[in-house]
């Protein structure tokens, strides 16, 4: 039996990254990072140096100047749209700040979503949405709508959604950005408990010190790049 490796290939892998906005600004140059299969890792930093975009260019929704990002090996440069879409959706789970919950979808229907558009049957995408809502503490909600929910209860499906497809690589934007203190901190352990017992590599972006807590390393984005904070 073959023990595993001593250092595992990176699970995401950013170098030389350039990102400039219109008007011209660069929110970072040079940027480099990796993280393996099983890391928890916040990146923290001031409103507008670019973080959600640094998220947004990881999961194919933007595009960099320069510079290269690869997950599970795969370099995203060298796919088009409807291959970043498939390895996006296989492989990525996305945490918004925004919850992006569909309003006109019962809580289940929500949380299968990803399931679905790998083509499992319905019943069994279903199925395993309702034991995800009961992971996450919403047993018996499944034919619940969104507007009867708090917006502790909303994020707590939206990480339901991320997680159920087991993707490799977990992405938070602010997870809990538009929540009261006490619920953050359910929410933020609850969402760590998760990713840690599926093994998943994660990167969270936020502004709060107390989201960043959760995480086993906090790295600081500035327009150098990262660097880690004590």
């Amino acid at each position: 039996m073959q023990s595993a490796p001593a250092n595992p290939p990176s699970l995401l892998s950013l170098q030389a990254l350039r990102k400039s906005v219109p008007g011209g600004r660069v929110l970072f140059d040079g940027l480099d990072f990796s993280l393996k299969a099983g890391e928890f890792v916040a990146v923290m930093g001031e409103s507008g140096v670019g973080k959600s975009t640094l998220l947004n260019l990881v999961a194919g929704l933007d595009v960099a100047d320069s510079g290269s990002i690869a997950i599970d090996g795969v370099a995203l440069d060298t796919l088009d749209d409807d291959a970043r879409t498939t390895l996006r959706r296989d492989r990525v789970g996305f945490v918004f700040q925004a919850f992006h919950i569909l309003p006109h979808l019962n809580l289940a229907q929500n949380v299968a979503l990803p399931l679905i558009l790998q083509n499992l049957p319905a019943h069994d995408a279903t199925r395993r949405a309702g034991e995800m809502l009961a992971h996450v503490g919403l047993k018996g909600s499944d034919h619940v709508y969104p507007r009867q929910l708090s917006g502790g209860e909303l994020q707590r499906v939206a990480i339901a959604r991320a997680l159920i497809h087991r993707p490799k690589l977990i992405l938070a934007d602010e997870p809990t950005g538009n929540l009261d203190p006490e619920t953050a901190t359910r929410i933020l352990d609850l969402f760590a408990n998760e990713v840690r017992e599926s093994g998943a590599g994660v990167l969270l972006v936020t502004h709060s010190n107390r989201a960043a807590a959760v995480a086993d390393k906090i790295l600081q984005l500035t327009s150098k790049g990262l660097t880690q904070r004590d």
